[in-house]
């Protein structure tokens, strides 16, 4: 190892007080990388190294197999290199600054299949218990309405009209949007705040404890998760899984992209354009699992 490196390395551990396993994370890297410039009996030259280089190295490492994770701790790890080395004085100039990071793949929403929240929307509850027609009412509106968490939670019970079949939604950076919502959820309302009148909330919220309360994030992932695991879900089951289901269903039956991006009270369309990636790949699996061509086997 480079003496200048291993210097580097320790800096990393005694002044930055970073864990031996990300030192050494850093030292893997930086092996790769000297084997990669030093040519011959060389020494390695740090100043004279270029942009051109570690692009070059990079690329290599890409064809190698490493992915893009890994390209991107690479490239940091040079660059912290480079901007030890001019606090050190010993380069004017960093040329890992101008390698771009390597893209990380987005992954895709979770969903849960529409027959899974069917089976907890119409499974038979104890009506007249008001923490299970609550918790009901809690999955249900993540489902119709895709709301976020912080909003469910933060929703006021005057903002919740049952007759116009709408609620104001209070969101990111204080912007009020509305979503309607079907007669199914409106009974559901009146049902539960019939049952709520009696325990005399000490808040305006719509959703409440048992004690008359504000709901909190922990009760109602719970709520969320016990509820979609019991009728057969697997994997994440979260409020926010209900949401990009929500967004999957309408757009599977025919909703336009951009009044599912007002529904969800996205900024701009590309954050409600992930969703059509969900339902492309939904289709092109169930087009796999049905159409003659598709299962042929090649030949």
């Amino acid at each position: 190892m480079n003496a200048t490196i291993e210097r580097f390395l320790q800096y990393l551990r005694l002044e930055r007080n970073l864990s031996w396993r990300t030192v050494d994370l850093y030292r893997r890297d930086l092996d790769q990388w000297v084997s990669f410039v030093t040519v011959g009996s060389h020494p390695l030259d740090l100043p004279s190294v270029t942009t051109s280089d570690i692009r070059d190295w990079l690329y290599r490492r890409s064809q190698e197999g490493d992915c893009a994770g890994t390209l991107r701790h690479k490239t940091q790890a040079l660059r912290a290199l480079y901007r030890y080395l001019m606090r050190q004085g010993e380069v004017n100039a960093n040329p890992a600054a101008q390698v771009d990071l390597a893209k990380l793949p987005k992954p895709l929403p979770k969903f849960v299949r529409e027959k899974t929240v069917d089976a907890v929307l119409d499974a038979d509850i104890d009506r007249d218990d008001f923490t299970q027609v609550r918790d009901r009412l809690v999955v249900m509106l993540f489902y119709e309405t895709g709301i976020r968490l912080s909003e469910l939670i933060g929703l006021q019970d005057a903002a919740v009209d049952t007759v116009k079949r709408e609620l104001k939604v209070r969101g990111k950076r204080d912007k009020d949007r509305i979503v309607p919502f079907g007669d199914e959820l409106a009974d559901w309302i009146e049902r539960y705040r019939a049952m709520r009148a009696d325990l005399r909330p000490e808040c305006s919220n719509l959703l409440v404890t048992a004690k008359g309360k504000p709901l909190y994030p922990s009760l109602v992932y719970h709520v969320v998760h016990d509820s979609l695991a019991q009728a057969g879900g697997t994997g994440k089951l979260s409020p926010h899984v209900l949401r990009h289901t929500f967004a999957s269903v309408m757009l599977n039956n025919g909703a336009e992209l951009n009044s599912v991006k007002e529904l969800l009270g996205h900024e701009n369309l590309a954050a409600t354009q992930v969703y059509t990636h969900v339902t492309l790949s939904e289709l092109q699996h169930n087009y796999e699992l049905a159409h003659p061509r598709a299962l042929k086997k090649g030949g």
